[in-house]
């Protein structure tokens, strides 16, 4: 129930908020959770892998010879036309020292100079990839070799106790010697048998 301005602030129901302290709870309660996307002017969107190969491939054509030998005779026919030619044909002349020439070098210098440290950039990181690649396969390399390293150690300890050819037929040439030597000594000596026909024979004629 409501009470009169003057009395205090306005009670309201059990039923009806406060719109203002909804608002304030809603913001204290979801300050961990991300706001929506807002509404933006449109963007153009740029590949950066496709800007990043374009940028190498400018810097790679300005460190040649071509680009070289172009812009010097690109620099010498523009001094030549706007020192030599009549005053109303030259569009840089000499008394103003050239300064469209210099204005366009100048910019020049300023976007070769990040477009050479973009590529830059990108050299040093497939590099930084290939060492690391590098260094992976060192490591594997060396634990495949200190493993064989150590399985050669085990063969050669197996190997120790192993019988060669020689040693077995060493112990074979000595056994048979022996059994050769058992059959050449003397036994006891056996009375032979008498045959039926060695025995005499009786008479058997009488008297």
């Amino acid at each position: 129930m409501s009470v009169d301005k003057r009395d205090g602030p306005i009670r309201r129901g059990p039923g009806r908020r406060d719109p203002g302290r909804r608002r304030s709870v809603r913001r204290t309660t979801s300050l961990d959770v991300p706001l929506d996307a807002r509404r933006s002017l449109p963007t153009p969107q740029v590949d950066p892998e496709a800007f990043g190969r374009w940028s190498e491939r400018f810097a790679r054509w300005m460190g040649t010879a071509w680009f070289i030998a172009g812009m010097t005779l690109f620099v010498v026919v523009w001094l030549c036309w706007n020192t030599f030619m009549p005053a109303d044909l030259q569009f840089d002349p000499r008394r103003l020292n050239y300064t469209l020439l210099t204005l366009l070098l100048s910019l020049q210098a300023s976007y070769a100079a990040p477009l050479i440290l973009l590529a830059q950039n990108r050299q040093a990181d497939r590099d930084r990839v290939a060492l690391e690649q590098d260094r992976q396969r060192a490591e594997r390399a060396l634990a495949d070799t200190e493993y064989l390293a150590r399985e050669v150690a085990a063969l050669r300890i197996a190997l120790q106790n192993v019988a060669t050819r020689d040693y077995v037929r060493s112990e074979l040439r000595d056994l048979l010697d022996e059994l050769r030597d058992d059959r050449r000594e003397p036994g006891p000596a056996q009375e032979p048998r008498r045959r039926p026909e060695d025995e005499p024979r009786r008479s058997t004629r009488t008297g």
